[in-house]
């Protein structure tokens, strides 16, 4: 196959991967909130009693 030939198949799986990620995050957006999840806050005690210092969330006293 010839050089364009390439070039028009690379292009079109751009085009394919970047559609793909537009329709796959507007249906992300539009997805509702799971019932009980809607006012979820991170609780300061549940934080102080788990061990998992690697958690974003964690509050122990050598997190720097």
């Amino acid at each position: 196959m010839s050089r364009e030939v390439y070039l028009i198949i690379a292009i079109l799986i751009l085009v394919v991967l970047l559609g793909t990620f537009i329709v796959t995050f507007i249906v992300y957006r539009k997805t509702p909130v799971p019932k009980g999840c809607e006012n979820i806050k991170i609780s300061e005690e549940n934080c102080a009693a788990c061990g998992h210092k690697e958690c974003s969330h964690y509050l122990g006293e050598d997190k720097e």
